[in-house]
């Protein structure tokens, strides 16, 4: 079965670039960084290439948010690093990087009717109130993904750590609906 195409529209990813950070130094070095800890406890650092926000804590880590692909999550913590290291602080060379969350966007190519498919694919794997909000949520054993439906036939899956987990939760679901006459 071949599905289309699945856009990745942001990829949430965390690294250790050292044991500890000094935000107050970090946020002279950092241009445009902001750092109010009695609001947040982390340093907040835009990038506009690639687009991505920076979350810096002073235990180390870093989370990468905005990619559409690792490449550019690849590329912005890089950046990061090398700032810090232009200004002389000691970051790890090559940091580890883990994808915490995927979330992408598949279009169904046809309207979706959510009550009806609310009831056909039962209780224990789904969730519908439409009062409270306008689309279904699906949960995905495995891969553990949720897919968030929409009338209009879009499709929101999150809870991904990589493409492949994304492409085998819209096959489940795409199955799920066929077996069950939802959709052609």
């Amino acid at each position: 079965m071949s599905i289309g195409k699945i856009n990745v529209e942001n990829i949430v990813a965390s690294a250790s670039l050292a044991k500890t950070l000094d935000l107050k130094k970090i946020v002279k070095v950092l241009k445009g960084a902001k750092y109010a800890p009695s609001e947040f406890p982390g340093l907040v650092y835009k990038l506009k290439t690639p687009k991505t926000a920076m979350l810096i804590f002073r235990s180390g880590k870093i989370v990468c948010t905005g990619g559409k692909n690792m490449a550019d999550v690849r590329l912005a913590i890089n950046t990061v690093t090398k700032n810090l290291e232009k200004a002389k602080i000691p970051v790890y060379k090559n940091p580890k990087i883990d994808v915490q969350n995927i979330v992408a966007v598949y279009n169904m190519g046809l309207e979706l009717k959510l009550n009806t498919i609310a009831i056909s694919l039962g209780l224990e794997n789904v969730e519908y109130e439409p009062e409270q909000f306008p689309g279904l949520v699906y949960r995905v054993d495995e891969p553990r993904v949720v897919m968030l439906l929409f009338g209009s036939g879009s499709v929101v899956c999150t809870g991904a750590r990589n493409v492949k987990e994304i492409e085998i939760g819209v096959k489940k679901l795409t199955t799920d609906l066929k077996k069950s006459g939802l959709i052609p």
